[in-house]
This record gives C-alpha cells, sequence and structure tokens, in this order.
C-alpha cells in the first residue's frame, strides 16, 4: 500500500485486480490522510490492511461558482489524460425533483473538480471539451439524468457499479467496491445529506472530493478483472446501452405510487388520493420542495380512507382529523387540501379512476395467473428461470443483468416457433437484450422451452393412456 492514502502502482494495481495482493508493507501512511485498521478472516488470519481515506490527497479544491472559474477547470481537465471520473450529489427528499447540487470531477493531471451547479448551471463547455472522453461513473444511471440537465452528456463511459455486478460482486455500493477491490474506505455519512444547503460544509465537501478520489483506479482494476473474466465486451455492451439510453417515457398516473395505496379499495377513495397527489405536487414544485416534505403520504391514504363510507360525506372535509396535517408545511395549505377532496367529492362516475388502473402494457399477465390461464406457459417460464438461474451461478452475474425479468416472461408466454436458438435470440433481440445476453442464454432457453414441451406431452399421453384403460375392477 502507498504513502499517504494514494492510490496503488500499476504493478499493485494488478495484483489487487486479480486478487493476488499478498501481505501489505510496512505502513508508511500520513496519519492526516488515512488511517490503518487490521482485519482477519474468520479462521484467525491476518486479511489486506484496509485504509480509510480521510482528506483529498491534493487538499480540498474550491468550489467554482462562476463562469471563469468554469472556463479554466475545463481547460485544465482538458490538459489531463485518461478517463474522467464524475459525480453527482442531489438533494432527494429535501428538494423537487432530482437536479444536481454540486458535480465532482477527477482526471489524472488535472486534479480534482467541484463545480456549483447553481452558479455554472451550464456544463455544455466541459460536454464540448470531454467528448470521446470516457466517463467514469457508479451507477450511472442515476446520475445522467441530472448532468444531462445541465448540458453534460458522455458518449462513452464505465460504469463502475454495474461492472461489479457483472463480476458477481455480492454487495456493489461504491464504499463496498472499493474496500473490498482496492483495500480503501470511504465515509458515507453525508451520502443522504441535503445538498442544496449553501455554504456546503467542509466536511460534506471532503466527502464529495473523496467519491471521485479513486474513481479511476476502481474502474482500472475492475477493467481487469473483467478482461480476466472474458466479461470485457459484456461490460462494453452494457455500458454503451446505458449511454444511448433515450429518457424514460413519464410515468402513467404517477399518483399511483403513493405508499399505502393499496389500503384504498373505492374508486371515490382513489380520486381523493389523485387529487391530493397533485395538489401537494404542485405545492411541491412552487416550494422548491420534496413532495413527502410537503405532505406525508400517510396523510393522503387517511383521508382517501376517510370518504369511503357507505354514506357519501358531506360539508367541509374533517382533514384536521389527521394528524398528519398538521405538520407545519401541511398547515401552511389547509385551504388547497380542502378543495382537493372536494373536487374528488363532485367527480362524475365516469371521471373516477378505476381501482386496478388502466392498462397500457401489451405484455403477458402477471405470472401468477400463468398455471390457471396457460399452464403450457408456466410450465416454460418455470423452466427458463432454471436456466437463467443455472446460468447465473455459472458465470457469476446476477439474473436480472443476464435477461430482464420482462423479457424472460414476455418469451416463455408467446415463444416463436420453432423455438429453436437462432429464433429465441432474435426474440429477446426484440425485446432488448444485448447482443452478448441473448447469445449466451438463447441455447440452454430453447433447451428449457423443448424439455418442457417434451414433459407435458408426456404428461398428456400418460392422462389419455389412463382414461382409454379406464379402472380397474
Amino acid at each position: 500500500m502507498t504513502a499517504a492514502g494514494e492510490p496503488p502502482d500499476e504493478q499493485a494495481l494488478e495484483e489487487i485486480a486479480l486478487g493476488e495482493l499478498g501481505e501489505p508493507e510496512e505502513e508508511t501512511l500520513d496519519a492526516d490522510v488515512v488511517v490503518g485498521v487490521g482485519l482477519a478472516t474468520a479462521d484467525g488470519e491476518p486479511k489486506r490492511e484496509v485504509i480509510d481515506l480521510l482528506e483529498p490527497r491534493e487538499g480540498l479544491p474550491p468550489v467554482i461558482v462562476t463562469a471563469a472559474g468554469l472556463a479554466d477547470a475545463i481547460e485544465r481537465l482538458a490538459a489531463g489524460t485518461g478517463p474522467l471520473a464524475v459525480d453527482a450529489e442531489r438533494a432527494s427528499g429535501y428538494r423537487y425533483g432530482q437536479r444536481a447540487y454540486l458535480v465532482q470531477l477527477r482526471r489524472v493531471g488535472a486534479g480534482t473538480v467541484l463545480i456549483d451547479p447553481i452558479g455554472c448551471p451550464d456544463l455544455s463547455g466541459l460536454d464540448a471539451a470531454m467528448a470521446g472522453v470516457e466517463a467514469v461513473l457508479h451507477a450511472a444511471s442515476q446520475d445522467l439524468p441530472c448532468l444531462a440537465e445541465i448540458g453534460y452528456r458522455p458518449l462513452a463511459l464505465f460504469d463502475t457499479e454495474l461492472a461489479g455486478r457483472l463480476l458477481g460482486y455480492p454487495r456493489v455500493a461504491l464504499g463496498t467496491m472499493l474496500e473490498e477491490v482496492l483495500g480503501f474506505r470511504l465515509a458515507k455519512e453525508h451520502s443522504a445529506a441535503d445538498w442544496s444547503i449553501r455554504p456546503l460544509p467542509t466536511e460534506m465537501l471532503k466527502y464529495a472530493a473523496l467519491d471521485v478520489e479513486i474513481l479511476i483506479e476502481l474502474r482500472d482494476a475492475l477493467d481487469a478483472q473483467l478482461a480476466a473474466d472474458g466479461k470485457t465486451e459484456w461490460a462494453r455492451q452494457e455500458f454503451d446501452a446505458i449511454a444511448t439510453a433515450p429518457p424514460p417515457p413519464p410515468r402513467a398516473d404517477p399518483w399511483r405510487r403513493t405508499s399505502g395505496i393499496h389500503k384504498v379499495r373505492t374508486r371515490r377513495s382513489l380520486a381523493v388520493v389523485r387529487e391530493l397527489w397533485q395538489a401537494r405536487d404542485e405545492i411541491a414544485r412552487e416550494a422548491d420542495l420534496s413532495p413527502r416534505r410537503v405532505l406525508a403520504d400517510q396523510a393522503i391514504i387517511e383521508a382517501a380512507k376517510a370518504e369511503a363510507g357507505k354514506v357519501p360525506p358531506t360539508g367541509r372535509p374533517q382533514l384536521d382529523r389527521i394528524s398528519a396535517f398538521h405538520s407545519r408545511n401541511a398547515r401552511k395549505h389547509t385551504a388547497r387540501w380542502q378543495a382537493a377532496v372536494l373536487r374528488a367529492r363532485e367527480l362524475d362516475d365516469s371521471e373516477l379512476p378505476e381501482v386496478a388502473g388502466a392498462t397500457t402494457t401489451t405484455g403477458p399477465p402477471p405470472a401468477h395467473r400463468w398455471a390457471e390461464r396457460d399452464p403450457a406457459a408456466a410450465a416454460r417460464l418455470a423452466a427458463a428461470r432454471e436456466a437463467i438461474g443455472a446460468l447465473s451461478s455459472a458465470h457469476r452475474v446476477p439474473v436480472e443483468n443476464l435477461l430482464t425479468p420482462d423479457a424472460l416472461r414476455r418469451l416463455a408466454w408467446e415463444p416463436p416457433e420453432p423455438a429453436t436458438p437462432e429464433a429465441i435470440a432474435a426474440s429477446l433481440a426484440g425485446f432488448g437484450a444485448r447482443p452478448w445476453q441473448a447469445e449466451l442464454t438463447a441455447g440452454p432457453l430453447a433447451d428449457a422451452f423443448a424439455a418442457a414441451s417434451a414433459a407435458a406431452a408426456s404428461a398428456a399421453a400418460a392422462a389419455s393412456a389412463a382414461g382409454e384403460t379406464g379402472p380397474v375392477e
């Protein structure tokens, strides 16, 4: 392990990537930067030392809040070499939406850059300067939307979380990956903090800077492991799919995701949920607050249940009887909550939402209904799941990363005829599977479907023979 909490050199990095690092050298670490913690295995044998990262190696950089500072930072990053480590901090649970409130970047030769998107809301200059440069992110799909909002859209990327999944790591949080792969530990006490506050405290800025401190080193180690496992091409296809994925379409009836909505059983009460949810969303957007900080889901559900009596309620809604409406933010908008409930009461029956919700999908029914509706399809799905489970174990890849559950259900519900490996691969491609996924799974799935069909035919023949023979006297 190197001094002052610096990443390993190339030889050590290769040994880490291939899992061959032996005992650590005599510690020469700067106590102001890292703290070594000795660990032991279950049988008492010492393990590689884990180093706590406490300070950025070049010190904490200033936060960039001006156009001139941003231009200088972009120039430094453009002069750097290799991939660009990228992270973003949001204020989920505090503010409306998922905008970025801090962007962290790091590149060899440029060091770490911290950008305040409030002062610098346009990163299109960074996007242009970094065109063609690989961006390294952890759980890229979480950060890419908020980065795109401010003009940064990397075309090439490496996702360290997804790489961990493809390599079979059971836990793929950034802190866990850094500890298991490189032997460095990050503090995570600010992971759920309010990043919209200004000024940001020094400790939060340190936390943010350390998130990209050795992200490139983690990328290199995982890249070496992917190559050793023969999974480099798998990863490339996955990363390309993330980078080129279009924004998801707006969710239909987002109010139906209100926690506890399963307790609301009438159309009129569902209308109350919908009206209160929409009123809350408008208020939250106006105030730039997380909707649940305006009014708790529990309050919405309790108000809806109160409208579900056999005799329709009349008069002013008694929302003051529900404790969740007494919170400071909720009390400010009592008139709007009352109006929302009254709107729901006044709707014609034709305007009320359906209890089950409108469905716009053309896919198969829920799998738990298959045995009754189509026993053959249920047998195919069971056989397919067993085949994918076996592949998952053999290749140390989670089932959901081999094939999405939706693709597997669609294929089992309506397989191609004949269900050859080539036809199955074509169907999977139509469901969005990457080439490596289709190539790996098509053959085993064809065998699984054939075995399920043979078993069904055998059972049918046996039943027919038993019927012709009749009962034995």
